[in-house]
């Protein structure tokens, strides 16, 4: 039997948005805007989008990438966006997504965690 050589097939990127413009995101539209945003600065290829308001407050949504995904849930009663990036692509620059999600909710910090997908070691 043939070795399979080792391969990490992408690359998932868990972020935490902390001390958020709690107005900024609770705001759909802002959040929509600025997905998309981020996808495009990173060099994502968007494939579509869908986006959720909770009642009474916080937004969920997905930018579904050729790349993979970039999801979002916000709880603005704690200032806080939770982020998830995901590539399978070399040519996609997340930190690029990262740095302009960090300005556009004002977050006073992050927290990132890079995680290796799909490898067998």
């Amino acid at each position: 039997m043939k070795a399979i050589k080792s391969k990490v097939l992408g690359y998932h990127f868990l972020v935490d948005f902390l001390s958020c413009d709690p107005e900024v995101i609770n705001n759909l539209e802002k959040i929509r805007e600025y997905l998309i945003m981020a996808a495009q600065l990173a060099n994502a290829t968007i494939m579509s989008d869908t986006f959720h308001r909770f009642s009474p407050q916080g937004v969920s949504g997905v930018v579904v990438i050729a790349e993979s995904h970039m999801a979002i849930h916000t709880w603005p009663e704690f200032a806080c966006a939770a982020v998830d990036i995901f590539t399978c692509s070399e040519k996609m620059d997340a930190q690029k997504a990262i740095d302009y999600l960090e300005k556009a909710f004002q977050a006073k910090n992050i927290k990132i965690k890079k995680i290796e997908r799909c490898h067998d070691h």
